[in-house]
């Protein structure tokens, strides 16, 4: 069964400040719980995002396992969208696309993941069990470390907008 996750969340910074953050997969460790030993192993010269782009990573998911992950950008609408597939990694299917829509307070920032886990009857028991609840802990700590980073008054007041 494919499951559908919706996040949303205004970042007070401009297009250029949150593309530049959400496009390179460097900073995926910095919204990523610690506990998830989440490791970007691609080595990139730039933090440019492209199509066809394929990042490997490695991810401790569940009670210390490590996993490999290999998502590729399948999708660029440059300062708009971009789009992440799972080519390899612990889920059937995970689509993930991020939106950046420009407003009066910033960055207006949704995304929405489309994803299935293996094993049929199994992943679904699986995910009532501990997966929908791994997820929202994943994204309530991207939230949370965003809000910090682009939401605070210090970081507001000691960045330069111009």
């Amino acid at each position: 069964m494919v499951h559908t996750i919706y996040k949303k969340q205004q970042l007070n910074c401009d297009i250029e400040e949150a593309w530049k953050f959400f496009s390179s997969a460097n900073n995926l460790a910095i919204i990523t719980p610690p506990e998830m030993n989440f490791t970007v192993l691609t080595k990139m010269e730039d933090d440019e995002i492209f199509e066809g782009m394929i990042i490997d990573y490695y991810v401790s998911p569940i009670m210390g396992i490590e996993m490999k992950w290999k998502t590729e950008i399948t999708h660029v609408d440059f300062q708009k969208s971009f789009t992440d597939f799972q080519k390899k990694g612990p889920y059937k299917l995970w689509n993930h696309h991020h939106e950046f829509i420009v407003n009066d307070y910033g960055v207006f920032m949704k995304d929405v993941v489309k994803y299935e886990l293996p094993f049929g009857f199994l992943g679904e028991i699986a995910h009532k069990l501990f997966v929908r609840k791994k997820l929202e802990h994943i994204f309530n700590y991207r939230y949370k470390v965003l809000e910090e980073l682009f939401n605070t008054k210090k970081n507001y007041e000691f960045t330069d907008r111009s």
